[in-house]
């Protein structure tokens, strides 16, 4: 049995709730309550050292990090196109994983946790860092329907949640049409699923 722990209101997480559902995988959810900072608790630091989630354990296996999490899942679930076999196109998708991990979180991640939740950050870093992701996000997106390849890949799974969460962070999306039509289409997958203040269609 598949186990998540996780928190219900992180990208992260939702991250790999999307392709658990996208992969028809069935999954036993854990919520991890932040406020008792159960992830710092040495039960849970056993199985990430860093008391961070998600968390995702499959039988024997465990596997901290949500990026790690979408690689092992696609590898070991779903079809070539999720994650490649091919040099050049893993490669492809590899590059968008460093960008949900580097300006993802440092932009649009940091001004959610910022208006949401209060947390202090360098506003004028993360905006200048969000604005300059969004205007690359929407360039590549006037060409491609995709991040990296012919279809959905983790590469469109790790960008989406802290964009489709960018409201949240004050961030306008209108003035990017190219992404807009980008979330319509990952909204369209079979068996997509959202969590709340993600971005839909007015």
């Amino acid at each position: 049995m598949i186990t998540l722990y996780e928190f219900a209101l992180s990208g992260n997480c939702h991250k790999v709730r999307l392709l658990l559902s996208l992969l028809g995988l069935d999954y036993q959810s854990i919520a991890i309550n932040g406020g008792e900072r159960q992830h710092k608790a040495e039960a849970f630091i056993e199985k990430n050292p860093f008391g961070q989630v998600p968390v995702l354990t499959d039988g024997e296996v465990t596997i901290r990090d949500s990026l790690a999490i979408l690689v092992y899942l696609a590898r070991q679930y779903g079809d070539e196109h999720w994650l490649p076999n091919q040099a050049a196109a893993l490669a492809e998708v590899t590059e968008w994983l460093a960008t949900a991990a580097n300006e993802v979180a440092l932009g649009p991640n940091r001004l959610r946790l910022h208006y949401k939740f209060g947390r202090p950050i360098d506003l004028d870093d993360a905006e200048r860092i969000t604005s300059n992701l969004l205007s690359i996000l929407q360039a590549r997106l006037k060409q491609h329907d995709w991040l990296a390849g012919a279809q959905a890949s983790i590469a469109d799974i790790a960008v989406y949640p802290y964009i489709a969460l960018a409201p949240e962070g004050k961030i306008d999306l209108a003035p990017y049409p190219a992404l807009i039509a980008w979330m319509h289409r990952i909204q369209a997958l079979p068996a997509y699923v959202g969590m709340p203040g993600m971005w839909t269609a007015k």
